[in-house]
């Protein structure tokens, strides 16, 4: 946790000293302006620790006020930071093109282009909290021969990556609640993240929760992120929500399918996955949680659908690019062999900047049928 922390800090600082290095392009020539746009950036490096510091301390109006105004500056220094390399790779190019072609290009280097992308930025940015706030809903059909005769369509519901804490709290859960409630599943499951913060206290969220009461229950993993918020108020805040929390568990719902769930490996000791789900060997459907969407080769072909999440297919773009390179599988439904199959969600919500570029969130309802 330390070494992620420290991480964080070196590469957040770099970020934001490169905005201020274009940033000071537009700022007065004035020292205390300059110096005091230097503490802003300093104290939004520092917002996320001294949000999750203040949370803990029961500062919560002081804890959300930073947690906005960090996490949506968080937003736009990384779109500032592409926006930059891309307008460095257009000026580097019309430079060749004058030095070859002795034409004269403007060099995209000046007051003018800074401007354009801060602008182009902020827009960006307030495109992405609306993408962040239209919850939709994907329907992943998978056919199967391991359903019990007397059942045609079994629908499953899967929120993954909802962040329940300061940002992402009531408003958002009850958008989920009702999507989910107008579905009727037979089976509700959420694939880890569900808790981002201390909710074992907040009644208001888990009697939300509470509401879905699917003929086949509720049941759910933990993510790395209930490991961050503390891992016994977030069971309990699972718990209390109806949930059944699969750790290293695999068990038979009402003769219908196997459900077998882990725990994320940010929480120890991690399971003996491939002996969890060789018990399971009855004929009926194997459904496996898991909240990173890997996939053990000794693995494949003993369950039928993993579901995971995890990733949120960046969240915002182009950060997909560098979740792809560690989670190939980060999106959607993909074959696997030994006829498994994963199906990777995008995430019901949001981690850190809350809003979405190209990658909007989302329930997943999956309908088994013969």
């Amino acid at each position: 946790m330390v070494r992620f922390i420290l991480v964080f800090l070196t590469v957040y600082t770099c970020m934001n000293t490169l905005v201020y290095y274009q940033a000071r392009k537009l700022l007065p020539v004035r020292t205390d302006v300059r110096s005091a746009f230097i503490l802003f950036l300093l104290l939004m490096v520092m917002a996320p620790i001294c949000t999750r510091l203040l949370e803990k301390n029961g500062y919560e109006w002081s804890a959300t006020m930073m947690a906005y105004a960090g996490y949506y500056w968080m937003g736009f220094v990384f779109l500032s930071l592409w926006g930059f390399l891309a307008i460095g790779v257009v000026g580097l190019a019309s430079r060749l093109v004058n030095t070859v072609l002795r034409t004269n290009l403007p060099s995209f280097s000046g007051e003018i282009a800074t401007a354009f992308v801060f602008a182009s930025v902020l827009a960006i940015c307030v495109y992405g909290h609306m993408e962040a706030r239209c919850v939709t809903v994907e329907r992943i059909p998978v056919k199967t021969d391991k359903l019990p005769e007397r059942i045609h369509l079994l629908k499953i519901a899967q929120i993954s990556d909802v962040h329940l804490g300061i940002i992402n709290g009531k408003n958002r859960l009850q958008k989920i609640v009702d999507l989910i409630l107008e579905e009727k599943p037979d089976l509700l499951v959420s694939t880890g993240d569900l808790v981002d913060g201390d909710m074992a206290g907040d009644g208001e969220i888990q009697q939300l929760l509470r509401q879905i009461q699917p003929p086949l229950g509720k049941y759910a993993v933990t993510g790395n992120h209930e490991f961050y918020a503390g891992l016994t108020q977030a069971l309990e805040t699972m718990e209390r929500s109806g949930f059944h929390v699969l750790r290293g568990e695999a068990t038979t719902i009402g003769g219908v399918l196997n459900i077998v769930g882990i725990d994320d490996p940010a929480i120890e000791p991690t399971t003996d996955e491939q002996s969890l789900l060789a018990s399971t060997g009855n004929g009926l459907f194997t459904l496996f949680l898991k909240h990173r969407p890997e996939v053990l080769q000794e693995s494949r072909g003993l369950f039928d659908l993993q579901l995971s999440g995890h990733t949120h297919r960046g969240q915002i773009f182009p950060f997909r690019l560098f979740t792809g390179l560690a989670y190939p599988l980060q999106n959607g439904l993909h074959d696997l062999e030994g006829g498994s199959k994963i199906y990777t969600s995008r995430g019901s919500g949001t981690w850190g900047p809350p809003m979405r570029v190209l990658s909007p969130p989302e329930i997943t309802i999956i309908e088994l049928f013969r």
